[in-house]
């Protein structure tokens, strides 16, 4: 495998997905791990061009030479399936083999969310003066209150708005479509940004479309939104550790918590399977639990 290639997944691993040093070296690991196996096997192809047959021979080679313990087997599949989502990302590869490689059941981590007052906190450490300032309130509030991954809101074009209905076009996981309502501030701050703002940035060719455009008039990175959220929780005195999935957390969270139905929620987020949008109720019912735990007078030392 290529020294370039496990370069920028390290990159990936740290700058979008997040992960602590020990973590990132864990999935090199893992990776490293499917290499050996490439080799010891004599496949003749490289990992890039593996099928899901030779991953699954991968993990039974892998669990017969080897001792994991449940959680280790499930990480090492996770950072199997990270590491081909990357190869998607990055045009290495057009669709993933590791989708359908099953992981042992573990006990499911609730994700990070934040409350309204963190997220208020953060968008008043934007500075509006400015077009990235304008640009970034716009964006972040779109993607909070539509609740969207960070790809559906880089993708995000002016075709894709029905702003007068209060809905937006969005092309989810699998390219399909769904519709999302809009709030009026976010109504309000996309307007703003889109008629007193962009129209001022020189747009290259074939990017006109796009909404969310950096200085250069291209459409933003993924790698941008990552940063742009890490320096405003900072900024904010957030110790959390975030990523722009944590708004999208924090939107469905909001909802489930304001007593929102979870089948309407689905539809919101675009999840193929209720069982996926299921963990916000395990959420709430821990944010409940906390509360109980922090000011029952019965709790109290």
């Amino acid at each position: 495998m290529k020294p370039l290639l496990i370069k920028d997944f390290r990159s990936y691993l740290k700058i979008e997905r997040s992960l602590s040093d020990n973590s990132v070296e864990a999935y090199i690991h893992d990776i490293e791990l499917l290499n050996k196996y490439q080799e010891d096997k004599a496949l003749g192809k490289s990992i890039e061009s593996f099928t899901l047959i030779n991953l699954r021979d991968f993990l039974k080679w892998l669990f017969e030479n080897f001792e994991f313990a449940e959680t280790s087997q499930a990480r090492i599949i996770s950072g199997i399936k990270s590491f081909y989502k990357f190869l998607v990302l990055e045009n290495y590869i057009k669709t993933s083999p590791a989708e359908l490689l099953e992981a042992p059941r573990t006990k499911r981590k609730l994700p990070v969310f934040l409350t309204v007052n963190e997220i208020d906190s953060m968008y008043a450490q934007i500075d509006r003066s400015t077009y990235e300032g304008e640009r970034n309130l716009a964006m972040l509030e779109v993607m909070y209150s539509c609740g969207l991954r960070v790809s559906e809101l880089i993708s995000l074009k002016l075709s894709d708005l029905h702003l007068d209905e209060e809905f937006i076009s969005v092309i989810g996981k699998g390219d399909k479509q769904r519709l999302v309502p809009i709030n009026p501030n976010a109504i309000r701050l996309l307007k703003l940004y889109i008629q007193e703002h962009r129209v001022h940035i020189a747009i290259k060719k074939n990017q006109e479309d796009f909404i969310f455009l950096n200085k250069r008039g291209t459409s933003i990175s993924r790698q941008m939104v990552f940063y742009i959220i890490k320096d405003l929780a900072k900024k904010a005195g957030i110790r959390k550790n975030l990523s722009p999935h944590t708004l999208r957390h924090s939107f469905a969270t909001h909802l489930v918590e304001g007593g929102a139905d979870l089948r309407a929620v689905q539809e919101m987020l675009g999840h193929e399977s209720i069982t996926t949008t299921e963990i916000y109720t395990h959420m709430d019912r821990e944010y409940l639990r906390e509360a109980i735990q922090s000011y029952h007078p019965r709790n109290k030392k």
